[in-house]
């Protein structure tokens, strides 16, 4: 049976990547790119250092494109998730990109900024979706920018979260608090170095 459903999504496959908006690979972002999102993280309040700001933002382009090129985006997203699972592409999924953004992003040790992972549709695994977001230091995700480039297919989507109305986001620790307890939650984090904050919102309910 399991081999019967990898051979009808691999048939489907050409159906759905015939809608692939970068067959050769999508594009890199272009200055006017890097900085419109520099302004975006500048405004996001007083105190953030602008070579912070700059160098934030050009990596986020830069790092995108070069995930895309090792992920070997060709695809469409829910195309490309679907060859990353039945092992024809190397990584791709959502939560492959909010990861590798997260720590590139925290390579730089930024003294003004800071970063943070949230999922929305937690209820649902086929629908989950997973995002970094840089903020402030300090403050929340909620004051902060998703930094997305799964939806677009390794282009990078980015807005601050309030009007990213696509998705209703959640702080991941809180998520994975929800799901699987507290402190088997806080061992899980604990291999990567994070722990549960104090929660700034009821996390959804998990069924």
């Amino acid at each position: 049976m399991t081999l019967l459903i990898r051979l009808v999504a691999l048939l489907a496959l050409p159906l759905l990547a015939a809608c692939a908006a970068h067959p050769n690979g999508p594009p890199p972002g272009t200055p006017q790119d890097t900085a419109r999102l520099e302004q975006a993280i500048l405004a996001m309040g007083p105190g953030i250092d602008p070579v912070e700001a700059s160098r934030a933002a050009q990596i986020a382009y830069d790092h995108t494109h070069q995930l895309a090129q090792s992920y070997q985006i060709t695809d469409p997203p829910l195309v490309h998730n679907t060859k990353v699972n039945m092992g024809l592409k190397p990584r791709g999924l959502c939560w492959h990109w909010a990861k590798d953004i997260e720590e590139r992003l925290n390579r730089e040790n930024f003294a003004t900024l800071q970063m943070h992972r949230a999922i929305a549709n937690a209820d649902n695994i086929r629908l989950e979706h997973s995002t970094a977001i840089i903020s402030r230091a300090g403050h929340s995700m909620y004051d902060g920018l998703v930094l997305d480039p799964w939806r677009k297919g390794g282009v990078l989507f980015w807005a601050r979260l309030p009007d990213d109305t696509r998705y209703d986001w959640y702080p991941r620790n809180e998520v994975l608090a929800a799901k699987l307890g507290h402190d088997r939650a806080q061992a899980l984090l604990a291999t990567i170095g994070e722990t549960i904050d104090t929660p700034r919102v009821t996390a959804p309910p998990i069924n």
